[in-house]
């Protein structure tokens, strides 16, 4: 796994601020249309500053998609580990999660990291992947409990639907052909997969 999807956090103010100003304009409007000295400028940094902590544009784009994802994982623990009496109320809060984190990124961002940075871009899916499995199979293992969630399908075949739709559809190349957005997708995702996994009971409720 690429050294940019470890567990750490920024070691300074300095590398902070860079990180975050390139976060802000990377998944905006992808990482192709902004130079590294634009970015030395915007920041009100020199160019020898900002080299000194990221030697290449891919260090820093590693170091982006690790600060996003790395947000994302802590703001979806803090949901799916929660103890919350209501699957719905579990659910609801973790989807709308997902999709206010979505609104930042955009499919041009992901088309320039698929295009020039490909070992990044399986590093991304590995964990969104993992990220999946982890907090909607705790939560959608939640619902079975209360009722919510059908029975007879296994729950391990329910999360790999979702699992195998979201590789599918989350990318830019079918983002593109669809013409919709990272998060247009990913709620259709969650919703045709929920009409077919819900119980009589939480179609009522959700």
């Amino acid at each position: 796994m690429s050294s940019a999807f470890a567990r750490t956090k920024p070691a300074d103010a300095a590398l902070a601020r860079i990180v975050a100003g390139a976060r802000k304009h990377f998944l905006a409007s992808g990482f192709r249309s902004v130079t590294m000295d634009d970015l030395a400028a915007e920041l009100g940094m020199s160019k020898k500053t900002l080299y000194a902590h990221f030697p290449s544009k891919t260090g820093l784009v590693e170091a982006v998609l690790q600060d996003k994802i790395s947000s994302i994982d802590a703001d979806l623990e803090s949901i799916s580990g929660a103890e919350s009496p209501s699957f719905v109320s579990s659910l609801q809060q973790l989807l709308a999660c997902a999709q206010k984190h979505l609104d930042e990124i955009q499919p041009v961002f992901l088309r320039d990291v698929r295009r020039d940075a490909p070992e990044v871009f399986a590093a991304i899916e590995d964990r969104r992947s993992a990220m999946i499995q982890h907090h909607f199979g705790r939560v959608l293992g939640q619902g079975r409990k209360d009722g919510m969630i059908r029975k007879d399908v296994p729950m391990r075949l329910i999360i790999e639907v979702l699992l195998g739709a979201t590789r599918a559809i989350m990318n830019p190349q079918k983002l593109g052909e669809l013409g919709i957005t990272p998060k247009a997708g990913y709620a259709a995702i969650i919703t045709m997969l929920l009409e077919g996994a819900l119980t009589a009971k939480g179609r009522t409720l959700l």
